[in-house]
């Protein structure tokens, strides 16, 4: 048998996955983000987009520092000034890569970049050559690929190739494309351009008509050798190509696929908790691999057969890609080792002991409420201690709700607003909405509540609550997260966590904004 060839995960949860309304992550959530990519085994971690903010370059900058198995990577305009940053932000990695693009399709050239295709070909290879002072590992991308004319992607994808790009991505930036037609352009691209051999083919498809992982395999079945993906499918408008279906797509279908991955897939799960939980991004019950029913079977059927044989019913062991009954029974009377090894092998490691004993103090309050702490209940222990920044404005210091038939919910809420404590009542459709209505009359926000979700963390009626609130204000969108084992202060958490960011905003530029 042959060897099959490495298929290359490139991972952009941290860039493109973070470019989803409100699933902005602070330097510290990056960073657990990416070390959980690094025991993944994910070959690439794209860790930001340098030049959008100071913001920025310091997560993309520290994930380089933090991260020393895999290549870090930074996106880049095909502009001097992006480049250069993303070279800043870079210096200090172990492997660093730039990522830098420019609009190749006729509707972009023409509409946004209001350049031809000479220029937009000129600025391209200036771009490569500029990133290589830099690195020898550069990546071009012609966005929006999946709408351009095949003639000038073989033209600007041989030139860029001459001027020093090792990786070259074929984006369908927009999900136009359909797989048997993606999956020729990569088979055309390889057989015409001359240097084709000098570079890895890679693709970066988006979800918009749900094809984004059938696209990608489509390419990989022609010749690619680098996908682009973020976990849990995550990403802007309907998402990314989930790096959890693409890998275990390839995994499984060895028969199908001359390449594998270098993936410890066992580590999927616990990435895929990680990213939901801090992002405030719920996965849905039938996410394929990740999803709560991914693995179980209702239909007696299906349960005989399992019973039998599980290959009758499943073409993975759910082992495989992380999911098992392993819990932490920990109680009041435990003690600290205990909680940090467990930590430790979750791939939380603590800073200082000051913050040890600040996620042991949360643990301990939980475990009064919990009779079992799985491992989930750890992951939104960790997530929610992080998310208090230790300079918020607002801060949930009590709250009281009286909720019964027939009468009007009443809450009564007490907030510390910029140090003052500040005591409200109000009254509500229900305890969720008081509780809402009586923290909004003290900060007076004027937000938009668009989402209000809540997941259960584990099962039991003793189970944690994870609350998601998305609120919105002048066009600007934040989520806020909160848990408890009581929903209604888990929801009033999650609201003042909203407000927070609201009230103490970031410029964030979109990487895809700006005159290129």
């Amino acid at each position: 048998m042959t060897q099959p060839d490495k298929l290359i995960i490139f991972d952009t949860t941290l860039r493109d996955g973070e470019q989803s309304p409100g699933a902005s992550m602070t330097r510290e959530e990056k960073i657990r983000i990416a070390k959980a990519l690094e025991r993944l085994r994910v070959d690439v971690i794209e860790a930001g987009f340098p030049m959008a903010s100071p913001g920025d370059f310091e997560a993309v900058q520290a994930v380089a520092r933090a991260v020393r198995e895999s290549t870090v990577c930074g996106l880049a305009r095909a502009l001097e000034k992006d480049i250069d940053r993303a070279g800043e932000a870079l210096r200090e990695a172990e492997s660093g890569r730039i990522h830098t693009f420019i609009a190749t399709s006729p509707i972009h050239m023409e509409r946004k970049l209001r350049m031809n295709p000479d220029q937009v070909l000129e600025q391209a290879v200036w771009a490569v050559k500029r990133a290589r002072q830099w690195t020898d590992n550069v990546e071009f991308s012609a966005e929006d690929a999946g709408r351009s004319e095949l003639d000038f992607l073989c033209r600007i994808f041989e030139a860029v190739i001459e001027a020093g790009a090792t990786t070259v991505n074929v984006p369908d930036t927009v999900g136009y494309a359909m797989p048997h037609q993606f999956g020729e352009t990569i088979r055309q691209l390889m057989e015409r351009i001359p240097n084709a051999d000098r570079a890895v083919f890679s693709v970066h498809c988006h979800n918009d008509l749900g094809l984004a992982v059938s696209n990608s395999l489509a390419a990989v079945l022609n010749g690619a050798r680098q996908v682009e993906c973020t976990l849990n499918g995550l990403g802007e408008r309907a998402g990314n190509a989930s790096l959890e279906e693409v890998v275990m797509a390839v995994r499984t279908r060895r028969d199908v696929f001359p390449c594998d991955t270098d993936l410890d897939t066992t580590q999927i799960m616990t990435c895929s908790r990680l990213v939901a939980g801090i992002t405030g991004f719920p996965v849905q019950p039938n996410k394929a691999i990740v999803g709560a029913n991914a693995f179980a079977h209702e239909s007696g059927i299906h349960q005989d057969g399992v019973l039998k044989s599980r290959e009758t019913y499943e073409i993975m062991r759910a082992e495989d890609v992380g999911w098992s009954a392993n819990r932490i029974v920990l109680g009041k009377h435990s003690g600290r080792n205990a909680f940090r090894s467990r930590l430790e092998d979750l791939g939380v490691h603590f800073e200082s002991e000051e913050d040890l004993n600040s996620a042991f103090a949360r643990f301990k309050d939980l475990a009064d409420k919990k009779h079992e702490i799985y491992d989930e209940d750890l992951q939104a222990l960790v997530t929610e201690a992080s998310l208090e920044s230790g300079n918020e404005r607002v801060k949930l210091v009590s709250l009281r709700v009286c909720s019964e038939t027939g009468e009007t919910p009443e809450a009564t809420v007490t907030l510390t607003v910029d140090g003052t404590e500040v005591r409200t009542t109000a009254p509500g459709g229900g305890p969720v909405d008081a509780a809402f209505k009586a923290i909004e009359s003290v900060v007076n926000s004027q937000t938009t509540l668009q989402l209000y979700s809540v997941n259960a963390i584990t099962s039991g009626t003793d189970s944690q609550g994870e609350v998601t609130v998305r609120l919105e204000k002048g066009g600007r969108i934040v989520n806020g997260l909160g848990a408890d084992t009581d929903i209604v202060i888990a929801s009033a958490k999650s609201y003042v966590n909203a407000l927070n960011k609201i009230l103490e905003p970031t410029a964030r530029a979109h990487p895809q904004l700006g005159d290129v």
